[in-house]
């Protein structure tokens, strides 16, 4: 199966682009207080991209040989996994107020911004490890 790590890491990476993405526009749009963001349509099209983006990570996960995860990243980025999806859900619907929605819209969006990082340079502490070396 390790002979497939490439085109799996191409799916992950684009679902990672396509969620994200999605995640932006229905952002800014419930922002904007339109509706569509909302509709099962587009709340189906993204859970779709969303169990695509978790199907080829954890396939990674279990192809990639276990020292690849030794320094924690992977703990580290599946927490703010957590984190992301719980101000994302905060963020289109569930805070109370426009302000509220649009503070867990930023930190949404900081908190992808810094998975991604985690990702790619294999450290729990993300872009802080380019000041360390």
């Amino acid at each position: 199966m390790l002979e497939l790590y490439p085109q799996i890491r191409s799916l992950h990476v684009s679902a990672v682009i396509a969620s994200g993405t999605i995640f932006l526009v229905r952002g800014i749009a419930v922002q904007a207080r339109a509706t569509w963001p909302l509709a099962p349509p587009v709340r189906y099209a993204s859970y779709a991209v969303d169990t695509v983006l978790l199907a080829a990570g954890v396939t990674l996960a279990v192809i990639l040989p276990r020292a690849m995860f030794a320094s924690g990243w992977l703990t580290v980025k599946l927490a703010l996994v957590a984190v992301y999806i719980l101000l994302g859900t905060l963020a289109l619907k569930r805070a109370r107020t426009p302000r509220g929605r649009l503070l867990c819209l930023i930190a949404a969006l900081c908190t992808y911004a810094l998975i991604i990082a985690v990702a790619w340079t294999h450290s729990p502490l993300g872009p802080l490890v380019w000041l360390v070396h």
